[in-house]
């Protein structure tokens, strides 16, 4: 029988564990915000923003919400992170993705301060998760470690294929696999055999951006699967990458769409802006 991975409990674990840290760093005169700034009306970053600041209000951080017409230049939210980044009240800023047409996404990424940047996107942060030193980690990819730490699933000596290159998920999640000692394959949209190359994982990543496209030819009997994906389908249901129904009589561990991953990436920032909070008041350990 398959280990279905709850995200929603590991994700709630995780924030009570961050709720108590904060209620230390208070007692000890140390708090701080998370600012995020949303261009524009997205109706899907919309969500993403509530859930980010309900998340904030749990764990005793408090959140400035800025919501930008869609029209916003990119000087003006470049202004605007320059002022948020030399506020010292503010600890963490986060740029809701994506912006409106007329900004460039990378410049945005690159104007917020390394050591705010609780994304973990700026290329500073980027570098030092590639070079094994400190700083802010992608929350999905540091979601998804949590999950498999978590659920007691071994990663050290395992081969590990990560389907998706793209650096918010992919690349970084690779790094981390290899951190944890796994044995590490990316793939990607011009893999050659890219069924087969599935079939040799223990822990298959899948960050593909398309719905369903991994199906149980693709999976080793007894693996561990990580579906990243969230789309709708024709009847309006959230599914993801991996075509859930199809793999789970194969399986060992799979996490469900919605409810696996999705949940994890909420926790992971909420765990950014404690550390953050913590190097800024000069906090080693609580």
């Amino acid at each position: 029988m398959a280990h279905i991975i709850d995200g929603k409990r590991i994700s709630q674990e995780i924030k009570d564990e961050l709720r108590e840290q904060t209620a230390k760093l208070k007692e000890q005169g140390i708090s701080g915000c998370l600012a995020v700034i949303q261009a524009g009306a997205d109706p899907a970053s919309s969500v993403y923003v509530r859930n980010k600041k309900r998340a904030c209000e749990y764990i005793g951080i408090e959140s400035r919400s800025f919501e930008l017409p869609e029209e916003t230049t990119e000087d003006e939210l470049l202004a605007l992170i320059s002022q948020l980044n030399a506020d010292e009240t503010v600890t963490g800023i986060l740029v809701q993705l994506p912006v409106p047409p007329q900004i460039d996404e990378n410049k945005i990424i690159q104007a917020i301060s390394p050591q705010k940047d609780v994304d973990g996107f700026h290329p500073h942060n980027v570098g030092a998760l590639l070079s094994g030193l400190a700083g802010f980690v992608s929350c999905t990819p540091a979601g998804v470690i949590q999950l498999l730490k978590r659920s007691g699933i071994e990663i050290a000596g395992k081969s590990c294929v990560v389907v998706g290159r793209s650096n918010i998920v992919g690349k970084p999640m690779a790094v981390l696999m290899l951190r944890e000692n796994a044995t590490v394959t990316i793939a990607h949209s011009k893999t050659e055999n890219l069924r087969s190359v599935c079939q040799q994982a223990d822990i298959l990543i899948v960050a593909a951006g398309r719905p369903k496209m991994i199906d149980a030819s693709y999976i080793k009997e007894g693996a561990v699967i990580i579906d990243v994906g969230i789309h709708r389908n024709a009847e309006n249901k959230l599914c993801g990458d991996v075509d859930y129904d199809s793999v789970l009589p194969l399986v060992r561990a799979v996490t469900p769409v919605p409810g696996g991953v999705g949940p994890m990436t909420i926790a992971m920032l909420m765990h950014n802006c404690v550390e953050a909070l913590k190097q800024q008041g000069g906090v080693q350990e609580i």
